[in-house]
C-alpha cells in the first residue's frame, strides 16, 4: 500500500505543471511578498514572469484563482491513468487533460490579491521593499509636478465656480497615479488617456499656458476651441486627445500598440481608465485583442472606488480589476495608487516587460477620487464626508511623497514656499493672458476635415453667419469672422426656428457657457 501511495504521489507531482501551469506559493508579509515556484521551478521560469526576485523591481505574477473549500478537496484525484495521450484531448490551442471528477472553478478567491507598495502612510520605506531606485533629480521633479497639478486643480476649479470656464475635472487624490506613471515612461510611448490624467501631459511638457488656452478655447488652443474643456491633446507629446465616452480609448490603444510592434518601435502604448470602464464591452475586447496579438500595451486602471456615484460593490463581483487580466492571458499587478514610488516601480517594470516580451500588462492602482467627479457633481450626496476627509488627509499621496523626499534631504520648507508661490503666480498670469486671447474664427468650425469644403458645409457656414448677423446678442462678441459669403435670404420664421438660442445655454463674455448640462 505504501509503495502504491508513493507511486501515485510521484505521478501527481510530475503532472502538476500541466494541471496548474502557474502553481506556486505567494508568501506575503506586511511589507513584501515573494513567490516560491512549486513543484517545477524550471517550468515556471520558462512560462511565468521573467522577474521573480529582482532587488530593484516589483514582483509581477500570474493570478491563479483558488478553488472553494469543496472544489479544493477535489484537487487530489484529477488523473486516473499513467498515459498522458490517452487522458488528454488534443484541442486547438493545446492539449487539455481529462479528469473523472466533476469539478467547478471557484467564483472567487479566498484571499484578495495583495497590493504592492513601497512607502507607508508616513513616507517611510517598508521593510524589504523591492522598487526601482529614484534619483534626487527625478524625485524632486516628481514632487514639484505633483504640487503643480494640485495647484492647477485648485485654481481652475475656482475659475469654473466664478463662471470664467464652463467645466472642469480635478485629479485630487490621484496625483501620484498621474505623475509617477508618467515619470516611468518614455516620451516615445503613446498615451491614450481617459480624462483624469492631465498630470501625464504636464510631465511631458504641456505648459500652464497650454492648459489655460485649452480651457478658454481661444485661438492658441491646439484644438482650435472645438473641444469641451479638459479635452486636452498634443500630437508632439504623443498624447491622444481626450474623449469623454467611456472606454473607447482601450481598443484603440491595443491597435496603436500593435502598430508600434509592427514598426519595431522601442515604445509601447499606455491607456488609462477608471473602474467603471471595465463594465464596458470595449474593455474586454481590448484585453482580448491585445493578448492574442501580443501587443505591447499597458492597461492602467485607476480604481478610485467610484464610477461617478456608483461604488465598486455595485460595479462588479470580482476581486477588483487585476484578476480580470488572467481570463485573457494577461499579466497583472495591483499597486497602491497613492504611493508614488510603488506606481513608478510598477509602471517602469511593466513597460520593460511590454516592450521586450511583446505582451500587454494590466495594472490596477488602488486610489481614491478625493474631489467631486466634476464641477457638475456633488459627491457628498452619495458618499460620507468622513470617508472623503480620511483619504484627503491620512492617505494623501502628495503629503506621503513629500515626507519621503524630505527624509532624503532633498526638500525643505523654504523650497515648498517658493514652489507654491511661483506656480500660482505663473498660473494666474497664464489665465490672464488666455482670457484676453482672441477666439478662433467662425470658419474654424468647418476646417480641417475636408481639403476642399463641400457645398453642404459651405451652406451651413452661410446659415451660421446669417444667424450671427441677425441675432448678434445671442453670440459671443469676441469670435472673429474672416471668411465672407454673400448674404442669403432666409424666411424669418425659419430663421427663428433654426437659430433661436437653446434655453439650456447662455452667452458669456468668454463664449458659450452651459447651465449644468454636463
Amino acid at each position: 500500500m505504501a509503495i502504491w501511495l508513493l507511486a501515485r504521489s510521484r505521478t501527481i507531482i510530475q503532472r502538476l505543471p500541466k494541471m496548474m501551469p502557474c502553481f506556486g506559493v505567494l508568501y506575503h508579509s506586511s511589507s513584501s511578498f515573494h513567490y516560491s515556484a512549486s513543484p517545477s521551478s524550471s517550468f515556471l521560469m520558462s512560462h511565468g514572469p521573467r522577474r521573480l526576485t529582482s532587488g530593484t523591481t516589483p514582483f509581477f505574477f500570474f493570478f491563479s484563482r483558488p478553488e472553494s473549500t469543496k472544489a479544493h478537496t477535489q484537487l487530489e484525484q484529477l488523473y486516473t491513468s499513467e498515459d498522458d495521450d490517452d487522458q488528454a484531448i488534443d484541442f486547438p490551442g493545446g492539449k487539455v487533460a481529462y479528469t473523472c471528477e466533476m469539478r467547478f472553478i471557484s467564483e472567487s478567491a479566498e484571499k484578495r490579491v495583495p497590493c504592492y507598495r513601497v512607502l507607508d502612510d508616513n513616507g517611510e520605506l517598508v521593510s524589504h521593499s523591492n522598487h526601482v531606485q529614484v534619483s534626487k533629480e527625478m524625485g524632486v521633479k516628481m514632487y514639484t509636478n505633483m504640487v503643480t497639478l494640485q495647484i492647477m486643480d485648485s485654481v481652475f476649479y475656482e475659475l469654473q465656480r466664478q463662471g470664467r470656464i464652463s467645466f472642469y475635472v480635478t485629479s485630487m487624490g490621484e496625483e501620484a497615479v498621474n505623475i509617477a506613471s508618467a515619470a516611468a515612461l518614455s516620451a516615445h510611448d503613446v498615451i491614450l488617456p481617459q480624462y483624469r490624467e492631465p498630470g501625464v501631459l504636464l510631465w511631458r511638457g504641456f505648459t500652464l499656458e497650454d492648459f489655460a488656452n485649452q480651457l478658454m478655447g481661444n485661438k492658441a488652443d491646439f484644438g482650435k476651441g472645438r473641444q469641451m474643456p479638459i479635452h486636452y491633446g498634443s500630437n508632439s507629446l504623443n498624447y491622444f486627445t481626450v474623449s469623454s465616452p467611456i472606454a473607447t480609448q482601450l481598443p484603440q490603444a491595443a491597435g496603436v500598440a500593435y502598430s508600434l510592434k509592427m514598426d519595431a518601435k522601442n515604445a509601447c502604448a499606455v491607456t488609462y481608465f477608471g473602474d467603471g470602464s471595465t463594465s464596458e464591452g470595449d474593455f474586454h475586447a481590448a484585453l482580448n485583442f491585445a493578448a492574442v496579438m501580443e501587443a505591447p500595451v499597458i492597461f492602467f486602471c485607476r480604481n478610485n472606488g467610484w464610477a461617478i456615484s456608483t461604488p465598486v460593490q455595485e460595479q462588479f463581483r470580482s476581486d477588483g480589476i487585476v484578476v480580470k487580466g488572467q481570463g485573457y492571458g494577461i499579466r497583472g499587478i495591483r499597486v497602491d495608487g497613492n504611493d508614488a514610488l510603488a506606481v513608478y516601480s510598477a509602471v517602469h517594470t511593466a513597460r520593460e516587460m511590454a516592450i521586450t516580451e511583446s505582451r500587454p500588462i494590466l495594472i490596477e492602482a488602488l486610489t481614491y477620487r478625493a474631489g467631486h467627479h466634476s464641477t457638475s457633481d456633488d459627491s457628498t450626496k452619495y458618499r460620507p464626508i468622513h470617508e472623503i476627509e480620511y483619504w484627503k488627509m491620512t492617505r494623501n499621496p502628495v503629503n506621503r511623497f513629500k515626507k519621503w523626499v524630505e527624509k532624503n534631504g532633498w526638500w525643505e520648507d523654504k523650497d515648498e514656499v517658493e514652489l507654491r508661490s511661483s506656480v500660482k503666480k505663473q498660473l494666474l498670469e497664464a489665465i490672464r493672458v488666455a482670457e484676453k486671447t482672441e477666439k478662433p474664427s467662425v470658419e474654424e468650425i468647418f476646417n480641417d476635415v475636408y481639403d476642399q469644403l463641400p457645398s453642404n458645409l459651405e451652406e451651413q457656414e452661410r446659415l451660421l453667419r446669417q444667424a450671427i448677423h441677425n441675432h448678434p446678442e445671442d453670440y459671443p462678441s469676441d469670435v472673429p469672422s474672416r471668411r465672407h459669403f454673400p448674404p442669403i435670404s432666409v424666411p424669418e420664421e425659419y430663421a427663428e426656428d433654426i437659430f433661436s438660442v437653446s434655453s439650456n445655454c447662455s452667452p458669456s463674455a468668454n463664449g458659450w457657457r452651459e447651465r449644468d448640462s454636463y
